[in-house]
This record gives structure tokens, C-alpha cells and sequence, in this order.
């Protein structure tokens, strides 16, 4: 499904940020049966080898919804709601190793400052405005690039792309 060329265009980035707020609201949905089953599994453990199996159920689960989505028809469903679709940069869709490489890059938004909140000891709070200007700093790198996309989606080789509205329906004729 290789959209036209000439009928979409370049998302704004507030646009993407926005669908991004709406993909973390589902990512959570898609995430709490499997933490649920998880949870009953460990008996609500916290042990330390139980919040790293934690971590690798949601790094898979999310994974595989991303991955899965990006590869079939290029939407999540965040992204069909604001008409945003990934594809590569001659508009064909994502092949699977695409998407997954996609996915591993995307890491990069909240990484970087995973990885500081570790090392300087930050916890809630201090580790979550550290996330928030990492996704910040993130979002920035898209005005480094000529046709606004983020620095994952050059690297791994893809663009979102904005479609048209669609067409309104005919009003229904009078009887």
C-alpha cells in the first residue's frame, strides 16, 4: 500500500510530538495484560532479577506492537488517528527488519537518559524531568534535518509522512 507521492506531506513536529502523547496512552493499554499475567506469575515481586524481567516484557511486548505495525500497513493506531504513516523514503512500506531497526532507534528518545538517571543515581521525580529533557532534546534534533524528520528516522532510513483528509462522503441525497 504505497501511498502517492504528490498527496502526502511532511507532518509538523508538534503534530508528531502530539501522536506520541496519544502512542504512550496506548502503549500502556498494550502493555497491562501482559503485566498483569507477569505480575501473578512473580507474585507482585520486587526483587531485582524480577524489575529487569519487568523492563524486558515491556522493551518485547512494545517491540513486537511497533514492529508489527510499522511493518503491515505503516500506521499504529496513534498514528492513523493523526494520519501520520512511516514508510521509507520513496513512500514503499517498511520491510519487518526495517521496522525492528526503526524500533531500536526509537530507543534513543528516552535512552541517553535512562542511562544518566543510573549513573547519577536520579530516581522518580529527578529520573522523569531527566526522560522529559531527554525527549526534549530529542525532538530538537528534527531541525537538524532539511525535511524535519528525527534523527532515528534518518538514521534507520524511513520518514513519517502526513496524509491528505479524507474525502468527505457524499451528504446523503434527499429522498
Amino acid at each position: 500500500m504505497q501511498p502517492d507521492n504528490a498527496a502526502v506531506s511532511m507532518p509538523s513536529i508538534r503534530r508528531r510530538l502530539v501522536s506520541m502523547v496519544y502512542e504512550l496512552l496506548l502503549a500502556f493499554a498494550a502493555l497491562f495484560l501482559p503485566f498483569l499475567v507477569f505480575e501473578f506469575a512473580v507474585d507482585a515481586s520486587h526483587a531485582a532479577a524480577v524489575e529487569h524481567g519487568r523492563q524486558a516484557l515491556a522493551f518485547l511486548v512494545l517491540g513486537a506492537y511497533f514492529i508489527h505495525q510499522w511493518s503491515r500497513k505503516g500506521q499504529t493506531l496513534a498514528m492513523q488517528t493523526w494520519r501520520l504513516r512511516v514508510t521509507l523514503p520513496d513512500g514503499a512500506p517498511l520491510p519487518l527488519q526495517r521496522a525492528a531497526l526503526r524500533y531500536l532507534l526509537a530507543w534513543m528518545w528516552v535512552l541517553p537518559a535512562l542511562i544518566a538517571s543510573r549513573v547519577f543515581g536520579l530516581e522518580h521525580w529527578h529520573a522523569l524531568g531527566a526522560i522529559a529533557i531527554g525527549i526534549g532534546a530529542w525532538s530538537l534534533t528534527a531541525f537538524l534535518d532539511r525535511d524535519r524528520q528525527f534523527l532515528h528516522d534518518r538514521i534507520a532510513g524511513t520518514r513519517l509522512v502526513q496524509l491528505p483528509k479524507p474525502a468527505k462522503k457524499a451528504a446523503a441525497k434527499a429522498a
